[in-house]
């Protein structure tokens, strides 16, 4: 009897360790300033490889265009819109000196520390504000947030890295956070990373479509294959489970390639790589956008915001299922139009209506369900007499995901 409790105690721990799903740890990427046309062009082995295992999309930044929520085509407004999932109507980050980010609006690191703390963080980045404005580590505003690592700010260091009018020493830089990237993710296995490359974007700058442009990209390949080497050998060595996604934070100019800001069609042209499995129908033959990486992360790290969040979140993911996407509110005298594209027309969508925006200040809206839909509609009007208001928040929620959209009367 004892040897068959034995056995049987055996087993069990035994089913457990082999049943448990493992923990999926994340690391993202901002290669600067790398319109999807050039990419295209240049040799990237170790990018399609990556992307031979998950995928490779054209995606696109910059809000939607002539719209409220049109956003510049800046630096740290792509990375903003990336970490937090919105466009800058929402986290208020409009240019590269950060003057007032609206923290209401929550960034992929503070909804790990919020809903799993035990979460390692870390990030690697050749500029100091993405840890210290963007993320918002130490503030008030973001309930102290700490990251677990920190490899940055040393454009600061003008002693190891004095800096020249080629910019070599960003390339220094980037060759030194790559290192650390790759060091650290294999040593230490963090649950959730940021690494951010600059030397592409010097390059863009300052020579635009050129040689020089396309080597430094070639480059940037060279240390993506380099983290990710790290990231196989944890895989290989440790049987863990790892999901990098890989972007850009805005194009170039249609001119010379030198500048980016605007809203031209190669400025808003972006890209994204991933090896994630089950990369979804909204990934392979829709548009996705820079906040769209936001809400596949939360899902491989098993957090699910809160209602009040999601409903403000902008992107939609791009893996697993989605119930609806890509929705377009419009105003005609009372009648409100809806269109979107459904991914589950056989199930019910809810319309939600708020006129209120007090999320904007940490203040939760309060919205009314107004309507339910057949997902394979597609579209559907609402009259709004019942609602006066300048401003609307409308949300479409499924099964799987919710999408919103705001309208704003003249």
């Amino acid at each position: 009897m004892k040897l068959y409790i034995l056995i049987l105690i055996s087993f069990i721990s035994y089913s457990n360790l082999f049943g448990q799903k493992l923990n999926t740890k994340i690391v993202f990427v901002i290669v600067d300033g790398i319109s999807a046309d050039v990419l295209d062009k240049i040799e990237t082995p170790n990018l399609d490889a990556i992307a031979k295992k998950g995928g490779y999309t054209r995606a696109y930044v910059g809000g939607a265009k002539d719209g409220y929520s049109e956003t510049p085509t800046i630096s740290a407004v792509g990375y903003n819109s990336l970490l937090t999932g919105t466009w800058a109507n929402k986290h208020n980050v409009w240019g590269n000196s950060i003057k007032d980010p609206n923290y209401n609006y929550w960034t992929v690191f503070r909804y790990a520390k919020e809903n799993r703390p035990e979460l390692k963080t870390a990030i690697f980045s050749t500029w100091l504000d993405n840890r210290t404005k963007l993320i918002g580590e130490g503030l008030p505003q973001t309930n102290y947030l700490k990251l677990n690592h920190h490899f940055d700010g040393f454009e600061l260091d003008t002693l190891n890295f004095p800096h020249d009018e080629d910019r070599l020493y960003i390339h220094k830089i980037d060759e030194m956070v790559t290192d650390e990237a790759a060091r650290y993710i294999k040593d230490e296995s963090p649950d959730l990373s940021w690494v951010y490359l600059e030397y592409t974007d010097d390059m863009g700058h300052r020579y635009g479509d050129s040689e020089q442009f396309h080597y430094a990209i070639a480059i940037m390949d060279n240390q993506i294959g380099r983290i990710y080497k790290a990231i196989d050998f944890r895989r290989k060595e440790f049987g863990e489970d790892w999901q990098i996604f890989i972007t850009t934070d805005h194009g170039r100019d249609k001119e010379t390639g030198k500048g980016h800001g605007g809203q031209s069609d190669r400025e808003r042209l972006t890209w994204i790589v991933t090896d994630a499995d089950g990369i979804n129908d909204y990934f392979k033959n829709g548009t996705p956008g820079i906040v769209d990486i936001l809400p596949a992360m939360l899902r491989s790290l098993e957090i699910g915001p809160e209602r009040s969040r999601e409903f403000e979140i902008d992107g939609v993911s791009i893996t697993g299922p989605l119930s609806v996407s890509d929705l377009k509110a419009s105003i005609q005298g009372t009648d409100l139009t809806l269109n979107w594209k459904s991914y589950n027309r056989d199930k019910k969508l809810k319309v939600y209506l708020s006129t209120e925006n007090g999320f904007k200040n940490g203040i939760y809206d309060h919205y009314k369900l107004v309507k339910k839909v057949k997902g394979n509609s597609n579209s559907t009007k609402i009259d709004l007499s019942k609602y006066p208001s300048s401003f609307y928040k409308i949300v479409i929620e499924g099964k799987h995901n919710s999408t919103n959209a705001w309208v704003i009367s003249k």
